[in-house]
C-alpha cells in the first residue's frame, strides 16, 4: 500500500492521473447506460420466478460493470503508465458490490424492521472501515495484533483473530443458509398444487434444516469437533424430557395441526372462548385475530387437547339466528313474508340457501318467530347485520301494520274484611 501511495503522489497532477480520471469517468458513464439498458429490456421482462436474483442482480450490476470497465482500461493502460488510481476505484468498487449485496440478502431473508435497518448500517460501516484501514495500510498490522492475542486450551491455541475470523465464518453460512431456504420456500408456497398445510410444514422443515446444516458446515469449517455435539444433544433430550416438555409439545402439536389439516389459515374457529379468524399458524402457537382487532396467542396444545369449534372446517358458510316476536293481533304470515323479504335484499344474506322463518312457539306476549340465513363471510362478524335487519325489520313492520308486543299483566285485587 505505501508503493501505491507513492505512485499516487508521482502520478497527481501529470497527464498519467488525467488519463486514469478519464478511465474511471468513462466506466461509470457506461455502465449506467448499460444498466438502464439491460433494466428496460431485461428487468422489467423477467418471469416472476427470476425476480430474486434479478433483483440482486440489479443491485450490484452498477458496481460490477463500472469494476468491469475500469479493469479492462487498467489491462490496456499499466502498459504505459502507473495505473494506481485505477487500482484504488477497484477496491472501493468492490467493497460498495459487498455492501449493496449484504444489504439486498438481509432485506430478502428478514422483514422490515428497526433492527435490520441498524444492521445493515453497522455492516456498510464495517466494510468502509475495513476498506479505509487496508487502503491506508494498517489493516495488515492490526491483524498481526489480534493473532497475537493468544490463549491455549490443552494443546489447541486459540487467538483473538481465530475466534473473529469463526465468528465472520458462521454468520456468513447461516446467512447464506436462510437466503437458500427463504427461495425454497418462496417456490414451495407458489406450488398450488400443494395443499397449504403441507406447504407451510416443508417451508419450516426447510429453514430449520438449512440452518443446522449450514451452522454444523461453519463450524466444521472452522476446526471445531462437532462429535462434541453428541454430548449437548443428550443434554437437550433430558431437558426436553422434564423442564421443556410444555415446549415441545407445543412444536409437536404444531406439526401435526399441519399435517392433519384440522386447521388452516383463514379459518373461523372458537378456541377457548375465543372467537375469530386464524391469521398465523407458527410451529409453537397459533395466532386468533377477533373481530375487534385484537389477536389472540393459543398454544398449539389447545388445539390438540381440548375440543374446538371450527365454523368453516367443511363449509364457510355460517349461520344467523335472528328471534322476533309479533303480537297475536297480527297475521304471521305476513310478518313472517316481511321478515324473509328484508334478509334477501341484504346484500351480506345469501340467496342460496335462502332466507327462511319458523314459528317457534307462542309465548306469554306474542308470537315467537325466528330468521334464518346465511352469510358467507363470518370472519365480518354478526353484530352489524343483525342490527341493520333488525332496523329493516322495524320499518317494515311499521309499513304494513305488524305489531310487535310488550308484556302485558293483568292485576287483580281481592277485597275482603277483617275480623276480630
Amino acid at each position: 500500500m505505501r508503493e501505491l501511495w507513492a505512485e499516487v503522489a508521482t502520478d497527481l497532477g501529470s497527464e498519467a492521473a488525467y488519463w486514469q480520471l478519464a478511465i474511471v469517468g468513462a466506466s461509470l458513464l457506461l455502465a449506467w447506460a448499460l444498466n438502464k439498458l439491460l433494466h428496460r429490456n431485461l428487468m422489467q421482462k423477467a418471469p416472476e420466478t427470476w425476480k430474486v436474483g434479478v433483483g440482486g442482480l440489479k443491485r450490484m450490476l452498477f458496481p460490477l460493470t463500472t469494476l468491469a470497465f475500469v479493469y479492462l482500461g487498467k489491462l490496456i493502460l499499466q502498459h504505459w503508465q502507473h495505473t494506481s488510481l485505477l487500482t484504488l476505484a477497484s477496491t472501493l468498487l468492490v467493497a460498495m458490490a459487498l455492501v449493496r449485496l449484504a444489504v439486498y440478502t438481509l432485506r430478502y431473508i428478514f422483514s422490515p424492521s428497526a433492527w435490520l435497518k441498524t444492521t445493515e448500517n453497522a455492516i456498510s460501516g464495517v466494510v468502509w472501515l475495513l476498506v479505509a484501514l487496508h487502503l491506508v495500510g494498517f489493516l495488515p498490522e492490526i491483524l498481526r495484533a489480534l493473532d497475537e492475542i493468544s490463549f491455549s486450551v490443552g494443546k489447541v491455541r486459540f487467538s483473538l483473530l481465530l475466534i473473529v475470523q469463526s465468528l465472520v465464518t458462521v454468520v456468513v453460512t447461516v446467512v447464506i443458509a436462510l437466503w437458500l431456504s427463504r427461495l425454497l420456500e418462496n417456490r414451495v408456497m407458489r406450488a398450488e398444487r400443494i395443499n397449504m398445510n403441507l406447504r407451510v410444514v416443508v417451508t419450516k422443515l426447510l429453514r430449520v434444516t438449512l440452518t443446522l446444516v449450514g451452522v454444523l458446515a461453519a463450524l466444521s469449517a472452522v476446526g471445531f469437533d462437532i462429535t462434541l455435539l453428541s454430548v449437548f444433544g443428550g443434554a437437550l433430550g433430558v431437558g426436553l424430557g422434564f423442564g421443556l416438555q410444555k415446549i415441545a409439545s407445543n412444536y409437536v402439536s404444531g406439526f401435526i395441526i399441519l399435517l392433519d389439516e384440522s386447521v388452516h389459515l383463514g379459518d373461523v374457529m372458537t378456541i377457548d372462548g375465543h372467537y375469530g379468524v386464524v391469521s398465523q399458524i407458527r410451529s409453537r402457537y397459533l395466532v386468533l385475530r377477533k373481530l375487534d382487532g385484537t389477536e389472540v396467542v393459543i398454544p398449539n396444545e389447545t388445539l390438540i387437547g381440548s375440543a374446538v369449534i371450527n365454523h368453516s372446517f367443511t363449509d364457510r358458510k355460517a349461520r344467523i339466528n335472528l328471534p322476533i316476536q309479533v303480537s297475536y293481533e297480527s297475521g304471521p304470515e305476513d310478518a313472517m313474508m316481511l321478515m324473509r323479504d328484508v334478509a334477501s335484499q341484504h346484500p351480506r344474506v345469501l340467496k342460496d340457501p335462502p332466507p327462511e322463518t319458523q314459528i317457534l312457539g307462542f309465548g306469554e306476549n306474542g308470537i315467537d318467530l325466528q330468521l334464518v340465513l346465511w352469510i358467507p363471510d363470518p370472519e365480518e362478524g354478526s353484530a352489524s347485520l343483525k342490527s341493520s335487519l333488525y332496523l329493516e325489520i322495524w320499518h317494515a313492520f311499521q309499513k304494513h301494520g305488524v305489531a310487535i308486543p310488550y308484556p302485558q299483566r293483568d292485576v287483580r285485587i281481592v277485597s275482603g274484611t277483617l275480623k276480630d
